[in-house]
């Protein structure tokens, strides 16, 4: 029995009644997506490798298990996401559907390894994709929707985190910046290495230097970012992340907001503002997203819940109640329960003491006489 419950490393089984609040969270988070007129897709778990890593997929090879199909003998993959195979469905299937095109999707995958934060290789993805649309009402659609789905599967204390993963590059292509020295830069930027991004020396330090002051609370990093002396791609990138702040602060006055322009790590393939979701007290990002280039060349924008980390983030679900009926009970009374909203547990054999099978079999009550009774150890 120790042999058959060993499970590869990121691995688990998920348990009464942990499988059970999955379930329901992920219900609800699908629900909230569904009133907003997001429309729910099921891609495959696994299909032709060189599909899946086209285009955006190209960064999650890393994490992407193979296989060979012994029916077609060409390589397949075990999704690592599922953002890549909702904007394969978008720039395909539904490639004459009506833009902007709203899509939904929830299912499990599975990655060759974790992270120190997220440690499981197979977890449950729920997420929205918004295809065809480059308006900045697209982002803040997308970062208000998540926060309300996020708030309303019972999270608490959340604040969003706005990225712009685009402009290094655009800032570094400006500069005419030598390709090995624009890799130090990412590097010392991602390990918020002030000393060796003043190292670069020139415009490019001071430059930098002040992006990498400038995370933190929203309206200290608007401030410092609109010092800096930016032109071309990199302004434009700068101005729509102001503008899409400016919009959802408008219409979400409360929710907490900071901001970091120089992240990069996760978003390499993102083009435009990007967004990471966080709950006090929880481990690890709830979830993130940001805008991108599908396909097809269509503009494109979504969010991806990573539901390990959101239930991580809530309250662990009390037990519930289940009404134990007694070997013989009239099947017509169990429908009658069960239509009423209770669970039931049906006796299988006679037994001499009832209350004490149905404490045994896990029962808060038990049905004796047409009345339900509480059992009490």
């Amino acid at each position: 029995m120790t042999d058959r419950a060993l499970l590869p490393t990121g691995l688990e089984d998920v348990l009464p009644i942990d499988a059970q609040h999955e379930a329901s969270v992920v219900d609800h988070l699908m629900h909230t997506f569904a009133s907003m007129g997001y429309d729910r897709v099921k891609p495959p778990l696994i299909e032709f490798e060189d599909n899946l890593l086209q285009g955006s997929g190209a960064a999650i090879s890393a994490q992407t298990f193979r296989v060979m199909d012994p029916v077609s003998q060409r390589m397949l993959g075990i999704r690592p996401d599922m953002t890549v195979q909702v904007e394969r469905i978008a720039t395909t299937r539904l490639i004459n559907a009506p833009r902007p095109l709203r899509l939904s999707y929830a299912g499990q995958v599975l990655r060759v390894k974790g992270s120190q934060l997220r440690p499981e290789r197979q977890f449950t993805q729920t997420g929205i994709e918004l295809i065809g649309s480059d308006a900045h009402a697209a982002d803040c659609e997308i970062i208000l929707l998540a926060h309300e789905a996020l708030s309303k599967a019972g999270v608490k204390n959340l604040s969003v985190d706005l990225g712009l993963p685009a402009l290094v590059p655009a800032i570094c292509e400006d500069l005419n910046m030598d390709q090995q020295t624009r890799e130090d830069l990412r590097m010392a930027l991602d390990r918020k290495d002030a000393a060796s991004v003043k190292a670069l020396g020139g415009v490019a330090a001071n430059l930098f230097a002040q992006l990498l002051d400038s995370a933190g609370p929203a309206s200290h990093a608007i401030a410092m970012l609109k010092k800096l002396d930016l032109g071309g791609k990199a302004k434009e990138l700068r101005e729509r992340l102001i503008n899409v702040y400016d919009l959802v602060k408008s219409q979400a006055p409360a929710l907490s907001i900071t901001i970091d322009a120089s992240e990069n790590r996760g978003y390499e393939y993102h083009t435009g503002v990007a967004y990471t979701y966080y709950a006090k007290g929880a481990r690890g990002e709830l979830g993130r997203g940001g805008r991108y280039v599908a396909g097809s060349g269509e503009a494109a924008t979504g969010f991806t819940v990573f539901v390990d980390s959101l239930m991580r983030a809530l309250e662990k679900p009390d037990t519930p109640e289940k009404v134990f009926l007694p070997f013989a009970t009239p099947s017509q009374e169990g429908a009658r329960l069960r239509a009423d909203g209770h669970i039931i547990v049906n006796g299988l054999q006679e037994v001499p003491d009832e209350q004490a099978e149905g404490l045994r079999m896990g029962c808060s009550h038990i049905f004796l006489n047409g009345n339900i009774v509480a059992l009490s150890r």
